[in-house]
């Protein structure tokens, strides 16, 4: 099987956890850094790009709605978009915060090519740290390829603790937001 094939839709579905997942099978010998880097970070921009489009989108009666389902309206997207670089630098740390972050950008029209510009720097870098990580867990854990299906089973070793550890910060970071 190979590792590139569903690695972008998995980074749009679950970013850190995928990427983390994918530098174990760099840090294994199975996949290459470069590939997946690239793959990642154009995924991520991507799954960013989207966000914005749905803010640019927000005049329209059926965006609207699923935008205020979610929380954010217009003028809580005024007090996201002071400063576009310490925003994507806050919601590529807690990506808990990338959904508001970037819808808020679209309301406010920022600029798309400066949107993206920052976004892709801070995707570049999230990756090459995420990767780095995984590289290091999936170079000790090398041995869980000679298993049958190790290559499964190593990408569910990596993931299952940083999809737990993804969704238990998106929790508290939640309830800190709400208070």
């Amino acid at each position: 099987m190979n590792p590139y094939t569903w690695l972008g839709p998995l980074v749009l579905i679950e970013g850190p956890a995928a990427t983390v997942s994918a530098g174990s099978l760099v840090g294994a010998g199975v996949a290459r850094f470069l590939p997946v880097w690239v793959i990642v970070v154009l995924a991520d921009v991507a799954g960013d790009s989207l966000l914005y489009l749905a803010g640019r989108s927000s005049r329209h009666p059926r965006v609207a709605a699923l935008l205020a389902r979610i929380g954010v309206t217009s003028r809580r997207a005024a007090g996201f978009t002071r400063d576009l670089p310490r925003l994507v630098i806050t919601a590529k740390v807690l990506d808990v915060l990338a959904v508001p972050a970037f819808v808020a950008a679209g309301i406010a029209r920022i600029p798309y090519q400066r949107f993206a510009a920052w976004v892709t720097a801070g995707a570049a870098v999230r990756a090459a740290v995420l990767i780095g990580a995984g590289a290091l867990l999936g170079s000790r854990l090398t041995g869980l390829l000679e298993l049958p299906g190790g290559f499964l089973l190593l990408a569910a070793v990596v993931a299952g603790p940083a999809l737990l550890l993804n969704l238990l910060v998106k929790r508290l970071t939640r309830k800190r937001i709400a208070a």
